[in-house]
């Protein structure tokens, strides 16, 4: 691929120089400042725009078999330390429920995430043998008309890991 400046081809091509452009979009922006860098640097086709990250309120809710109750907030705050993301985890000895905030492009990428977090970091945080049995992935927006109105969960102001 050659880049240069639009116009009349030069002596002996037979296709023209491909050029960056920074097309204006809505609120001024430009098209590379949405997308970011061009389409040959992510293989995508021309044209076809890399969606936004957007911020999902995570609620994952786990249980299981009882287990000691010190055993689960260590386990928790290990979680916490590993993965700083994490707001909140309450626990009791057979269930827990952490919530935290993740950075996805759509529903289902959070949603792909969040369910393999509890699994996938069982050993290393010493997580107990539960399943998940709740998720609830909300978009940033929802989750702040919910609190507005006073029917959603509270702010995350009390962070960490706390018994039910």
């Amino acid at each position: 691929m050659r880049r240069g400046r639009p116009g009349a081809l030069p002596r002996g091509t037979a296709e023209r120089a491909l050029t960056s452009v920074r097309a204006a979009g809505p609120a001024g922006a430009a098209d590379d400042d949405r997308a970011g860098p061009g389409p040959a640097a992510h293989g995508r086709p021309a044209g076809e725009r890399r969606e936004a990250s957007r911020l999902w309120h995570v609620t994952l809710s786990v249980s299981g078999a009882e287990a000691p109750v010190q055993e689960v907030r260590r386990a928790l705050e290990q979680l916490a330390h590993d993965h700083p993301f994490l707001l909140t985890s309450r626990y009791a000895g057979d269930h827990a429920e952490i919530r935290y905030w993740e950075e996805a492009r759509d529903l289902h990428d959070a949603a792909a995430v969040a369910l393999r977090l509890w699994g996938e970091h069982r050993s290393s945080a010493g997580l107990p043998p539960w399943e998940i049995v709740g998720l609830e992935v909300i978009d940033r927006e929802t989750y702040h008309q919910r609190v507005a109105e006073g029917y959603g969960p509270p702010p995350a102001a009390r962070m960490g890991v706390h018994p039910y």
